[in-house]
């Protein structure tokens, strides 16, 4: 089923062959008697020798050649058990760092991280707080008069609170229910109403209105940034919430209660925040639907009564009468240091305008282990085979002539744990985000063989994306639209720090149909991968993946990020997208 073929380097497009000798300037026999030339015919035939040797420049940089060995060989060191599953603050950290250094330097490319003595080294450092719930979890409900305690990870999923504070103790913490927890002035929604929420617990549905409906001032089921959990939270904590409790629903969240568990009752992670009750309230947590109907219930309340009237402009709060929370817990909060990794290409005449390639290297280090017994968590697909893309792209870059902007090889930490090693350089950017031309963002590539088609994580419109679907059409590949834009994929890769700061980017995501076995054989793999193997010690490298298909993506990869590089552009979001705003207030900067 899968395409095992063993290829050798992958070339995007071959070279152009003028028809006629003579069409070339450089190559051409002469058709006439050699004569003394003149001062304007020599300078005119410098200058077309000048300019055909441009042109065959930019033909040499999309014939790049990627090699599918070479991939395989990165994802297999940086996979393997010596690597300890790569988790932040661990030598598996050590080990990765030092292995990419190495890399970079071999292709030749120059450092491009922090300053530091005057000299800019491989690295930018990224502080994290780092915060983990200390001896158990002590958390009721009183409702008709009658106390009832809840178990942390069956009725509610707590996380452990961000805002430095040793401990969270609240008692009798009235709820009030604010529909979707959405304020949007561009769409004239305001969900809150002037509801003061001050030492109160907001009970929020996730996802965006439109969800149900399919339609409305949302974009219908396609998910914006107002239906990720990670607004929602944010948005409480600007309103100086007590906390947050997100009512969980399997098809709006696009998973199940034990993907909520597992991922908010461990240890969390977050950059260092000079406020961080900014971003933070006491209280971010989930709460079962069924817990959170029975509530409502207790206080008079019809919960799909209110969930309808949520989804519409006219909803206001409503408190939950008669209904309150306790909670008490420890937590124990500290600060480590991890790195972002730097190359760089230096561009020949626009040095300070950038175009960025991007990958996280970190997975989940050593952890439960699996019914085999094995507690590394290798992350092979997830995201070695991103940053062997990373590579791959630089050693490419370093071996063509230099483009007029720079290009930057950003590998980033702690995707894992909430985006943060992308969110810490889009707050402290290495490179201004207003000349920072474009980001093209890799994560969890397919290495079998080629596909008919790719896609992108999420339905943003943006002129960086109508590059890409043009440069691979050119290639025979399709653009697929995210099959299921309702699960909010833009949003849970590294590229979204840099588009919420208005930077034009985007995540590439491998195509389904594949050329050999169709659809069928590209959704079953997937499917399979997620079952037995995404974020579990199954993701592991394999002998037989030929990696052909990821050589042929990352081609057009290097081209459209080459053409950029070489251009005077500046790719903007569509007129209707949230981004565009943030984009046009730098444009000063760009001028």
């Amino acid at each position: 089923m899968f395409d095992s073929g063993n290829y050798s380097n992958h070339t995007l497009a071959a070279l152009p062959c003028p028809a006629d000798p003579a069409e070339n300037p450089i190559t051409s026999t002469p058709k006439r008697p050699l004569v003394r030339p003149s001062i304007f015919t020599l300078r005119t035939t410098l200058t077309a020798i000048a300019l055909a040797t441009a042109t065959l420049a930019a033909h040499a940089a999309d014939a790049v050649r990627i090699d599918p060995q070479r991939l395989s060989q990165d994802v297999k060191t940086l996979s393997s058990d010596d690597f300890e599953g790569r988790g932040p603050n661990t030598a598996g950290e050590t080990k990765t760092v030092n292995y990419l250094i190495q890399q970079f330097q071999a292709a030749g490319l120059q450092p491009g991280g922090d300053v530091v003595d005057g000299k800019r080294g491989w690295t930018q450092d990224v502080p994290l707080g780092r915060f983990e719930i200390q001896g158990p979890v002590t958390v009721s409900v009183t409702a008709g008069g009658t106390t009832k305690a809840f178990t942390q990870g069956n009725e509610v999923a707590i996380r452990a609170a961000m805002t430095g504070e040793k401990s969270v103790d609240f008692k009798n913490a009235p709820l009030v229910f604010v529909g979707y927890g959405v304020t949007a002035p561009e769409r004239k929604w305001d969900d809150f109403k002037g509801q003061d929420l001050k030492g109160k617990l907001a009970v929020l549905l996730i996802n965006d209105p439109d969800f149900e409906t399919g339609k409305g001032d949302f974009g219908g089921k396609a998910m914006t940034y107002y239906g990720r959990w990670t607004y929602k939270f944010e948005e409480l904590a600007r309103r100086g919430a007590l906390g947050t409790l997100i009512v969980h629903e399997t098809a709006p969240a696009s998973y199940g209660w034990a993907t909520v568990k597992n991922s908010n009752t461990n240890v969390q992670y977050d950059i260092v925040r000079k406020n961080p009750l900014e971003a933070h309230a006491p209280v971010e947590a989930w709460i079962q639907r069924d817990v959170a109907v029975d509530l409502f219930k207790h206080a008079g309340l019809d919960f799909e009564k209110l969930k309808k009237q949520a989804q519409t402009r006219a909803f206001k709060p409503v408190e939950l009468k008669g209904v309150t929370m306790s909670a008490h817990y420890d937590v124990d909060a500290k600060v480590i240091t991890s790195k972002n990794v730097l190359a760089m290409r230096p561009g020949s005449a626009q040095p300070d305008q950038v175009v960025i390639y991007s990958g996280h290297w970190d997975h989940l280090g050593v952890g439960l282990p699996d019914a085999k017994g094995d507690k590394i968590y290798n992350g092979a697909v997830d995201n070695a085979t991103g940053i062997a893309a990373l590579l791959e792209l630089a050693r490419a870059y370093a071996a063509a002539p230099a483009p007029k902007r720079s290009v930057v090889f950003l590998a980033v930490t702690a995707e894992e744990k909430g985006l943060l090693g992308s969110e810490y350089y889009a707050n402290n950017p290495v490179y201004p985000l207003a000349k920072t031309a474009g980001v093209i963002n890799m994560d969890a590539l397919s290495p079998y063989g080629p596909a008919r088609d790719f896609t992108i994580s999420g339905s943003a419109k943006l002129d960086l994306l109508d590059r890409l679907v043009a440069k691979a059409k050119q290639n025979g590949v399709r653009y697929s639209p995210d099959p299921k834009p309702e699960a909010g994929h833009f949003f849970r890769s590294d590229h979204f720090p840099f588009a919420k700061r208005g930077v034009p980017a985007i995540s590439f995501g491998s195509g389904e149909d594949w050329e050999q076995g169709g659809v069928a054989a590209g959704r079953a793999a997937e499917e399979k991968y997620v079952s037995v193997a995404y974020h579990q010690p199954a993701d592991e490298w394999s002998a037989s993946w030929p990696f052909t298909g990821m050589a042929r993506d990352l081609g057009i990869l290097y081209a459209v990020g080459r053409d950029l590089a070489d251009s005077n552009a500046w790719p903007n979001w569509s007129r209707d997208s949230e981004f565009r705003a943030a984009r046009e207030a730098s444009a000063a900067e760009r001028k």
